[in-house]
């Protein structure tokens, strides 16, 4: 028998943040995680398929290790959506520290915001992939009910990780007024960047709310689909990519200062001019990491 799994009531999200915070201001700055300790969390038996096959265009190992994990952080996935993120980030930073997902309110008398394309396939192969299941019936399933089933198997099958608290914000405001000013470790924002543009976000007030939340020394990851030069944003709707150098314009500028850049999902071969690439291939994606000095 199947249970209805609801996010967690506003007051008991509120004494999870307490004790969050107050658990990991206690704790002192750990090693980042050794490469096999993150191969073990990537491996976990209790991982769904679906995570699994997400991995082979996401690489998580690699996403990982670039970003310097440490036990017992205090980290904002910025547009969690179903929260396969989210999950990663919790396993990796441990019970000691929590994680914060992040997605904007739904307003139930307006639609939401559409693309004028539905975003393509990133790793396209030459064998076409099965058509994906049809929807449930019902209302749509929200962010904060992905991250409650996904908390709730974590505790199923014994594993240890942090909090994941789910946060229903607009993306100009987007961290719990506790952690408002310098209360984050680390903020992540993957493959959705581009998708504030044709959504209307004020992308500068975001940008400063997430300088502000962050300690001195706090890290904000950002990977996104490489746009062509000169286009910067004004595809995002379409062949839903960004121009990578319009991007780091539009983070520094809110003070935050780039210190590396991944590149275990470019791919210099990637046009750049297509949705889905033709012939196929992986998308060229990039991968910044900016401190808040």
């Amino acid at each position: 028998m199947s249970r209805r799994l609801r996010p967690l009531p506003l007051a008991a999200c509120a004494t999870l943040l307490a004790l969050a915070i107050g658990a990991c201001s206690s704790v002192p700055q750990l090693q980042t995680l050794s490469p096999a300790r993150i191969s073990e969390i990537v491996a976990g038996g209790d991982r769904t398929a679906a995570d699994r096959t997400n991995d082979l265009r996401r690489k998580p190992e690699q996403m990982l290790a670039f970003i310097g994990l440490r036990p017992g952080m205090v980290a904002l996935d910025v547009s969690a959506a179903g929260g396969y993120t989210t999950e990663l980030l919790a396993r990796a930073i441990g019970p000691g520290g929590a994680v914060f997902g992040q997605s904007p309110p739904r307003d139930p008398n307006r639609a939401p915001v559409a693309p004028a394309a539905p975003e393509g396939n990133s790793a396209p192969s030459a064998t076409p992939a099965p058509p994906p299941p049809p929807p449930a019936a019902g209302p749509p399933r929200t962010s904060a009910m992905a991250l409650a089933a996904r908390a709730e198997r974590l505790r199923d099958a014994n594993v240890t990780a942090a909090a994941m608290v789910a946060v229903s914000q607009p993306f100009e405001n987007p961290v719990p007024a506790a952690l408002a000013s310098n209360g984050l470790d680390l903020v992540t924002l993957m493959f959705n960047y581009h998708d504030l543009g044709f959504m209307g976000v004020d992308r500068a007030q975001m940008n400063r709310a997430l300088f502000q939340a962050l300690k001195p020394g706090g890290l904000y990851v950002i990977a996104d689909h490489s746009g062509r030069t000169g286009t910067g944003i004004s595809e995002s709707g379409t062949l839903h990519r960004i121009e990578e150098a319009f991007l780091r314009r539009e983070v520094e500028a809110a003070g935050f200062r780039l210190v590396a850049e991944g590149q275990f999902l470019r791919n210099p071969n990637d046009p750049r001019d297509k949705n889905t690439p033709d012939p196929p291939m992986p998308k060229d994606e990039f991968v910044l990491k900016f401190v808040k000095p």
